[in-house]
């Protein structure tokens, strides 16, 4: 990589295209490429764009456009609870409703014979997690 291209080109997207080279000398043969490194790439893409991404660093340009679409939640940091609202249907009620919603959809449970302590355990172990 020539001086003038180095400038052009952000250090995250260089210090990666240093860890590819890296890759690419210590393994020879058709072994695909870690899935940390198509991550991070794919990061990259979202940031700097897939087709400029995808040339510097040498990789498939449909693979890494999935990839940077979709992104990579399981390297994301889960977030926690915005919300939680709890509504009293009535004084002696005894089933409940847990609709749950986040980035992979959403989880209706209702739940027959409730009690409030049983509520607050539910709510104490949701908080654990």
């Amino acid at each position: 990589m020539t001086t003038k291209a180095q400038l052009e080109v952000p250090a995250g997207m260089q210090r990666l295209c240093r860890r590819f080279e890296l890759w690419r000398r210590s393994h020879r043969g058709r072994l695909p490429i870690p899935e940390r490194l198509w991550a991070s790439a794919a990061a990259l893409a979202r940031e700097h764009g897939v087709f400029r991404t995808a040339k510097i660093l040498r990789l498939e340009y449909g693979k890494l456009k999935r990839m940077s679409e979709a992104g990579d939640r399981s390297l994301e940091p889960t977030r926690p609870t915005a919300f939680l609202e709890l509504m009293p249907q009535g004084a002696g009620a005894s089933d409940c409703l847990i609709e749950l919603e986040g980035p992979r959809g959403k989880m209706r449970i209702q739940w027959k014979g409730v009690t409030a302590s049983d509520l607050a355990g539910l709510i104490r172990l949701w908080e654990s997690v």
